[in-house]
């Protein structure tokens, strides 16, 4: 099974979960909004991907930190306090793939080779 995790009204988010749905693809969705980041997702996550691809900087979220909050992560454990009290700073969406791998952010090209169209 495919596990997406996000925010269900950010575009990209948005944008694959219609790309699943246009290939045919069962996945599950975990709502960051409503079940904040699960612990142990974010420890694969770390260990799979490391932390700065998780954080993201682009966001409102991270311009709405202070400075002090911004300067402070600086390594995987900082970045996971930071963003388990920001659900919102995690780069979306975060995928598991069967398999166990896992991708941060929506290609469908890299998307299309993981589910083998």
């Amino acid at each position: 099974m495919i596990d997406v995790y996000g925010i269900p009204n950010c575009d990209t988010v948005k944008r694959a979960r219609t790309w699943l749905d246009s290939q045919g693809q069962a996945y599950t969705f975990h709502d960051f909004k409503k079940q904040g980041v699960p612990e142990a997702a974010l420890a694969r996550w770390l260990t799979a991907v490391g932390w700065e691809p998780l954080v993201n900087r682009r966001g409102t979220t991270w311009r709405q930190l202070d400075e002090a909050a911004r300067l402070a992560v600086v390594d995987a454990d900082s970045a996971a306090a930071a963003l388990r009290a920001n659900p919102s700073l995690v780069k979306r969406p975060v995928v598991e793939w069967p398999g166990g791998a896992v991708t941060v952010g929506f290609d469908a090209d890299t998307w299309k080779a993981r589910i083998g169209h």
